[in-house]
């Protein structure tokens, strides 16, 4: 997983949420708090980075004389956004209707740069919020926090774990989670970048950790994503191994379904890209698809 201070997934997932947000007149999800994580300088410098990659983006805006602010609107809308703004949307619409039956707790596994904790105080008042990173990125995202202001409550409680090397249960029952009671795991991003049977095994560990009724939602890529020849598939692809986190997993619906089913959760609801873009982006967002080969998954704990 993320070992690198600020990776640069972390750095463009956030940045596309922020542009998304303030760019779009009716945006999938608002997360306008991500953008006091940058300096104005840093801000400024990622969009001159992503404009920059013009030619493997959009070779085509460049012979029209796109401007840098069309370049960066374009790559934004079809290359970075779809997938952050619509994965954080499903989550946090999610985590709401699990509180209504009960959900106590919320694990956000591979926080990178989320600021759920800063844009729901009323949440937070109610309930605790537990962020797992690995130790050097959540080193980093507290001093942009630091710097940006933002006051920590002792109900927001920051959890550095490698979880490559298991520490996930022991490093959150130190920090005070309660496996007793009912819990919403959130995993965005991250399933991608390790092996099946890391896989298989962090799931357990999830399970181990997880009461009766507890909730777990990743986004997953489908088998066949490393065949694909849609164009922006294999930029994604590209994009990822050249900033040194390269995808390595996909699943079909039925390997994953026992993946889980194995770890002792059962599945709620898949959401495909055909069924992302009818409920998160048709009538909201003019010339913006839901990704190819991308979906999420939502699973509860089940009863023995």
């Amino acid at each position: 997983m993320k070992k690198n201070e600020a990776s640069i997934t972390s750095l463009i997932s956030a940045y596309a949420r922020v542009y998304h947000a303030q760019n779009e007149p009716s945006p999938i999800f608002s997360d306008f708090a991500a953008g006091k994580l940058f300096t104005d300088e840093e801000y400024r410098n990622i969009g001159d980075y992503i404009a920059g990659g013009v030619d493997f983006f959009a070779p085509e805006l460049k012979e029209t004389g796109a401007s840098r602010d069309e370049i960066i609107s374009h790559i934004v809308k079809n290359d970075l956004a779809p997938t952050p703004v619509c994965r954080a949307a499903y989550c946090e619409e999610a985590l709401k209707t699990a509180v209504r039956t009960g959900t106590e707790q919320y694990v956000i596994l591979g926080a990178g740069l989320d600021t759920f904790a800063f844009r729901n105080p009323e949440f937070l008042a109610r309930h605790k919020v537990y962020e797992v990173d690995h130790p050097l990125t959540q080193a980093d995202k507290r001093k942009r926090l630091s710097r940006a202001g933002f006051e920590e409550s002792e109900n927001h409680i920051f959890v550095p774990a490698d979880l490559e090397k298991g520490e996930l249960a022991s490093a959150l029952e130190a920090a005070g989670f309660d496996r007793r009671k009912k819990t919403f795991f959130s995993l965005l991003g991250v399933s991608y970048y390790i092996g099946k049977s890391e896989t298989a095994d962090f799931l357990r560990a999830l399970s181990s950790l997880s009461s009766d009724g507890s909730t777990l939602l990743f986004d997953y890529a489908s088998a066949g994503i490393f065949l694909s020849d849609v164009p922006r598939v294999t930029r994604m692809l590209g994009m990822a191994k050249a900033g040194g986190e390269e995808m390595r997993s996909s699943y079909d619906y039925f390997s994953m379904e026992q993946l889980l089913s194995d770890a002792g959760f059962l599945v709620y609801e898949l959401l495909t890209p055909r069924d992302i873009e009818k409920r998160f982006i048709q009538g909201k967002v003019k010339d913006m698809r839901a990704f190819e080969n991308i979906n999420y998954i939502q699973a509860v704990k089940k009863a023995y």
